[in-house]
């Protein structure tokens, strides 16, 4: 298996640079693995393909305002992007700016002012330009005040409205990304679903921004991917274990609740068809990179945007539905249309 072999050509012109409105406006591809057919449809044409006791699984991070502009004590200009939170005072960020050693520090900006009293130390060097940086004070209660949305790379329009970047159900602030596929959901359609029988429950992944990284190695088994904080409550255990012994199909909405459930069934030996260990609750790091060959042991289907070349998440997609499956289904999508990425449209993998 080669990197390339997930490699795929798509035109400017295919990615999205602004999201659907209304949200469930954004078309639906829907794709029935079995039989190798494929339906286009509207996001919120969903309810057609779902049945009574099936079980939604809703990633409810929230998307921090983690970029934050600070100056030198030369009063040169510094970007902070905040990746990952060590502790309460410390981070780990992409940090741009010359000379930026060791016990430097750096001072907050709000509306082009240096903020007083809040500053950073960098405490250290890490891969490339990321570092490990210790706020004077907490930072997380000033994010409203000194930080913006940090959108994709691909993204080059501005955003009018900040709230489109997150989910209408997004509750637990810390992701440097949006799980892109929960975006599509309104709460009408929401309470459609519910009322025709499905049920929906809730993970939390905080998204880094390795979720934007292509894999450069040439073997994708040799890519190290970096460890997400996630967790699967007791609550929403329950109900996969219910949803498993009562025929219900448990559906995933994004590659991030995809590797939440998976990392806590891959906890103890997992078998509920063979009335085996029922899925645990779990909180903890996970660094579980899905490839072709794996074994999915919670997910039955899956909601998902269309994702970049030779990156993680369409080797991820391509373990469920079969890589040149997916790259047909990506070839036709782009033929048909479709938009693209973070703002584009949606698959439904059945």
């Amino acid at each position: 298996m080669q990197t390339s072999d997930f490699d795929y050509h798509l035109p400017e012109s295919s990615i999205a640079q602004t999201p659907a409105e209304p949200r469930d406006s954004s078309r639906l591809l829907v794709l029935h693995r079995a039989a190798g057919d494929v339906e286009h449809r509207l996001f919120r044409d969903l309810g057609l393909f779902l049945r009574p006791n099936d079980l939604l699984v809703l990633n409810r991070t929230r998307v921090i305002p983690a970029r934050i502009f600070a100056r030198k004590e030369t009063g040169g200009k510094v970007e902070l992007l905040l990746l990952r939170r060590r502790d309460e005072l410390t981070w780990e960020a992409l940090v741009g700016g010359k000379g930026l050693r060791v016990g430097k520090l750096v001072f907050i900006e709000i509306n082009n002012d240096v903020s007083p009293g809040i500053e950073a130390e960098i405490v250290e060097i890490l891969n490339g330009s990321e570092r490990l940086i210790k706020f004077s004070e907490p930072i997380e209660p000033h994010l409203p005040q000194v930080g913006n949305m940090p959108l994709p790379p691909y993204i080059h329009e501005r955003l009018n409205d900040p709230e489109r970047y997150q989910t209408v159900f997004a509750k637990e602030p810390g992701s440097a990304a949006a799980p892109t596929a929960g975006l599509h959901f309104t709460p009408g359609l929401l309470n459609e679903l519910e009322k025709n029988g499905v049920k929906t429950a809730y993970v939390t992944l905080h998204v880094g921004l390795d979720t934007f990284a292509p894999v450069n190695e040439e073997k994708p088994e040799e890519h190290r991917i970096h460890s997400e904080w996630c967790e699967l409550p007791q609550e929403t255990a329950d109900l996969i274990n219910a949803t498993k012994q009562n025929g219900g199909r448990v559906i995933a909405v994004g590659t991030t609740s995809v590797r939440t459930l998976e990392s806590a069934a891959n906890l103890q030996p997992f078998d509920l068809a063979q009335g085996k260990s029922p899925i645990p609750s779990y909180t903890g790091p996970t660094a579980l990179f899905i490839l072709p060959g794996y074994r999915f042991k919670v997910v039955d289907a899956m909601i998902t945007n269309f994702h970049l070349p030779k990156s993680t998440l369409i080797m991820l997609v391509s373990a469920f539905a079969g890589r040149e499956k997916i790259l047909q289904t990506y070839e036709l999508a782009i033929k048909e249309g479709y938009r693209f990425y973070s703002f584009g449209d949606a698959m439904l993998i059945l």
